[in-house]
């Protein structure tokens, strides 16, 4: 198991749990909307002894909100 800390934007100072730390982006839900943070160098604690792997991510992009017609686009319109 590993974490990832957040730097900045709304969700800053959260901590999340990660099951793949191959991940170089998140997308979170927020609000309505979402929110992206990008990883940000090197996983600590990568040892057998010294807690958690972790990642630091930092936040990158506004809020988008999610709208109910997102869903309803067709090819032509």
């Amino acid at each position: 198991m590993a974490i990832a800390r957040l730097h900045g934007g709304p969700l800053d100072g959260q901590v999340l749990p990660l099951e793949n730390t191959d991940q170089d982006q998140l997308i979170l839900p927020y609000s309505e909307g979402q929110v992206v943070y990008e990883r940000d160098g090197d996983a600590t604690n990568t040892g057998e002894g010294d807690g958690p792997t972790q990642l630091d991510y930092r936040f990158t992009a506004e809020p988008q909100e999610i709208t109910p017609d997102d869903d309803d686009v067709r090819p032509g319109e």
